[in-house]
């Protein structure tokens, strides 16, 4: 590490943006034109499409059409260099970022500050549950949770003691979220239909699936309606959805929950545990809230001024996943939106002869929810509006289309979706030992 922290040459305002996912991105191209020198910072070294990660989990499209490098998606923008590092102090008094990879650390100097850091799994204070039940938040899990999905199909095929392949073949989601809801739906679709008739030695429509989610609805966020109507299509597609279900233990073999109106405890056995259950904020978060002296809640959002603006730190800006203001929800949109807020603001800032508002105040447009719960089925909520079925999950395909960057990866994810449409087969099912056991290893290692 250098004693002086790094600037760019040539004196231009200098933006610090950590994270290169919606809200990271969206603030570093709307700031293209600006004046000013942009460092965007990110431990991967690719900008994730999460609403569409349980398509990799399950073998319907490959991880690079979800997550494209990141120095290609700016490769026409002049003002910004990308590092591929993790942040690992922020100091507010100093306006510094350090980053860190493996024996590689710098630090930068900023005159503004963009924390976009986002959010990864929360087990509600139960960390161990992770061992057993990974969780979906990067391109790491969705291949960890696709080899373990197909290992379980594939090792059944193996064994002739009708109690070991029952347990190979129940899958227990906790969380009833979209994710949970979405990745539920897939799995029932792998055993339903695409890996139906290719084991020699049993018939995957028996596999057992199981959701459980402490709340009493499917999808809270969708409501009532919509909630039930998610429900229902599942429980035809064979599986078994447990409302009120508090989970209060996880082993390599069981989950056990506790029924929150009976407080009747009960223990399903299955191979296959997947979380979808909670989300956390970046660490980050909270340590740029204590030095900011504002608050941070139990998930780790903090608390942000209207425009967005961290305490009295005018030039510190926090967006998405990270955020507590107004109840805004851990959205695509929401960080999409801010990132592109902030964007104006710094602008407006750097240019002398702007008469914009640099405290405006950040205006959230609600443009709906949507979930895909099985083939040719999604709900989708757009304000007063709900609808279901085959026109919501047309409306799925082709808002998120329009989301996946670059043209080649639209056009294979069109390619393997109408490839789903036709016929039975999935291109992405290949999986490796790795991708099933590193995880864990790595986890160990480090301790």
């Amino acid at each position: 590490m250098t004693d002086t922290p790094y600037r760019p040459n040539g004196g231009r305002h200098h933006v610090v943006v950590v994270g290169a996912g919606f809200g990271g991105l969206n603030t570093v191209q709307k700031l293209k034109n600006a004046d000013v020198e942009i460092t965007l910072i990110d431990k991967k070294n690719h900008h994730l499409f999460q609403p569409m990660l349980y398509q990799v989990a399950t073998g319907m499209i490959s991880a690079g059409e979800v997550a494209p490098s990141t120095r290609q998606l700016l490769r026409d923008q002049d003002n910004v260099h990308f590092v591929n590092a993790e942040v690992t102090d922020i100091n507010l008094a100093d306006q510094t970022v350090t980053a860190e990879q493996d024996e590689f650390s710098r630090t930068y100097a900023y005159d503004s500050l963009v924390v976009a850091a986002g959010s990864g799994q929360s087990y509600f204070g139960n960390d161990h549950f992770a061992e057993f039940a990974p969780g979906m938040k990067t391109l790491d899990d969705a291949l960890e949770l696709r080899s373990r999905i197909i290992s379980a199909f594939e090792k059944a095929e193996l064994t002739d003691d009708p109690a070991e392949r029952e347990r190979l073949l129940t899958f227990i989601i906790v969380g009833a979220g979209p994710t949970g809801v979405e990745l539920t739906g897939q799995i029932a679709e792998l055993a339903n239909r695409t890996l139906n008739d290719v084991y020699s030695n049993y018939g995957t429509t028996s596999a057992k699936i199981y959701l459980l989610d402490g709340a009493p609805q499917v999808l809270p966020p969708f409501g009532k309606r919509l909630g039930r109507k998610a429900q229902r299509t599942l429980e035809k597609e064979g599986v078994q959805v447990h409302l009120n279900a508090m989970v209060t233990d996880v082993t390599a073999d069981t989950v056990t929950y506790k029924d929150m109106k009976t407080e009747e405890e009960t223990t399903l056995t299955g191979a296959t545990k997947i979380w979808s259950a909670g989300v956390a904020a970046s660490p980050l978060g909270k340590m740029v809230a204590e030095q900011a002296g504002v608050e941070a809640d139990r998930a780790g959002r903090v608390s942000v001024n209207e425009d967005l603006t961290v305490g009295e730190h005018n030039n510190v800006y926090m967006v998405g996943d990270m955020i507590s203001l107004n109840r805004l929800p851990g959205l695509a949109q929401v960080a999409i939106q801010g990132g592109a807020h902030v964007a104006k603001l710094i602008q407006a800032k750097v240019d002398e002869e702007s008469t914009a508002n640099e405290k405006e105040a950040f205006d959230y447009f609600d443009k709906g929810s949507m979930a895909i719960v099985k083939r040719f089925n999604a709900v989708v909520k757009l304000g007063k509006t709900e609808f279901g079925g085959f026109a919501g999950w047309v409306a799925w395909l082709g808002l998120h289309l329009t989301y996946v960057i670059g043209l080649r990866s639209r056009l294979a994810v069109l390619v393997n979706w109408a490839t789903n449409i036709l016929s039975r087969d999935r291109g992405n099912l290949e999986i490796t030992t790795q991708q099933r056991i590193a995880r864990n290893i790595i986890n160990k290692n480090e301790k």
